[in-house]
């Protein structure tokens, strides 16, 4: 049986899909992150606390409440890929590719034969009746690239291009460091601005999703850009500010 990959389908709608990040371990916290109504959850192995061990019990916890499960791996390597894969990501985020080679070799490490290169043993994404995965896993599965350096910025169109390709996602802390600046969401140096209008162009000639990190602040700006693969929360933020949020309200109304 076929499982549908709703994110898959608003990036053929074109439509927006916003989501959430998770950088720390723990099933009944991702629980509670996961059931608020993002699109999608993007379980971080590059970054964050998270081993492969988490993300297999975190994945399918993510998909119960709704949201698709992607994961970010540590570094473009195939066994790494496909490791995520087979424990029931719907999807992959790749960091740091930075040109049309490293694109191809992401993708085709998320396709089966004929069209990648991707091994065969999906001991977690073939259950729960999913007998029939590799016929259809080629057509389901998603695979974002980063784009986070100058090289990367300077082939974008050629990456973009890359047959099988679903998105590309923008580092911007990475790329401000790129760029000469410190690590932020946003910035208002032009050659930096001009970078990441360059890859939402890239993106739009290709009919490829474009992504970008941030916070809800900066993904309403983003959305108007042309972005549509958002990154509005994750859970270590959510959690600190809302806890700071409610704390710093009942001090003020404790203050004599």
């Amino acid at each position: 049986m076929k499982r549908p990959n709703t994110l898959k389908q608003l990036f053929r709608d074109r439509k927006p899909a916003l989501g959430g990040w998770l950088t720390q371990p723990g099933v009944l916290k991702t629980e509670v992150f996961a059931a608020v109504g993002f699109d999608w959850i993007v379980v971080d192995l590059q970054h964050g606390a998270l081993t492969l061990s988490d993300a297999m019990e975190v994945v399918k916890v993510i998909e119960d409440a709704g949201p698709t499960a992607l994961v970010r791996v540590p570094w473009n390597e195939p066994s790494i890929i496909m490791r995520a894969l087979d424990a029931g990501a719907s999807g992959v985020v790749v960091p740091l590719v930075n040109s049309p080679e490293e694109a191809r070799a992401a993708v085709a490490a998320t396709r089966y034969p004929p069209q990648g290169n991707r091994s065969s043993g999906p001991w977690r994404a073939g259950l729960d009746g999913q007998t029939s995965y590799q016929a259809w896993a080629n057509d389901e599965v998603i695979c974002m690239v980063m784009v986070e350096t100058r090289e990367a910025v300077e082939q974008v169109e050629e990456i973009a291009a890359t047959p099988g390709l679903d998105g590309i996602y923008v580092g911007p802390s990475d790329l401000s460091l790129a760029y000469g600046l410190m690590p932020a969401p946003d910035q208002s140096d032009p050659a930096w601005a001009a970078a990441i209008e360059r890859v939402v162009g890239a993106c739009e000639a290709s009919g490829i999703a474009a992504g970008i990190a941030g916070n809800a602040n900066v993904a309403v700006k983003r959305l108007a850009q042309g972005f549509r693969f958002l990154e509005v929360s994750r859970d270590s933020t959510a959690l600190r500010e809302g806890a700071a949020q409610h704390l710093a309200h009942v001090r003020e109304a404790t203050l004599p």
